[in-house]
């Protein structure tokens, strides 16, 4: 771990080729019964995602900004395996399973301690500002398959 990821502890990390995002369940997070309703999962996958790009030195927001494209769910196949409840203490671990010239898959899990909460396959494609796939930048396809090998 970074000295800036142990100075900002919210902050998500690299380990073995896996990004590691904690997240709390808080009260918004959970239906009537305090179970986490299910699109919560979808959110707490989407910050784990943006903070993968980030500590890996992507620029999304440069690029959007430039009207170069911003990234988009393309496809997504979600298994719920057991519900995460009112403040518990959630690991989001995500690997870059794939790497297209326009997309790339992202494997993440959705932990509580060693269980497995969530398991979801994440396609993310780069659109341009009409909607349609770009070619993403070179040096972001190489930083997928940096990850995706397992290099940090």
């Amino acid at each position: 771990m970074d000295a800036e990821t142990r100075d900002r502890p919210h902050l998500g990390y690299f380990e073995g080729g896996e990004h590691r995002f904690a997240v709390r369940v808080y009260f918004e997070d959970t239906d009537l019964s305090g179970i986490v309703y299910h699109a919560g999962y979808l959110r707490f996958m989407e910050r784990a995602r943006s903070d993968m790009l980030r500590v890996a030195g992507i620029d999304q927001r440069g690029r959007m900004e430039a009207g170069e494209g911003a990234y988009a769910v393309a496809d997504l196949a979600i298994k719920y395996r057991s519900p995460a409840r009112l403040d518990d203490d959630l690991l989001v671990v995500s690997k870059v399973a794939d790497v297209r010239a326009a997309s790339c898959i992202i494997h993440q899990r959705v932990m509580r301690e060693h269980d497995i909460l969530t398991d979801a396959s994440v396609t993310v494609a780069l659109l341009n500002a009409a909607g349609r796939p770009v070619r993403q930048p070179r040096e972001w396809v190489e930083t997928f398959n940096r990850l995706k090998s397992g290099e940090e």
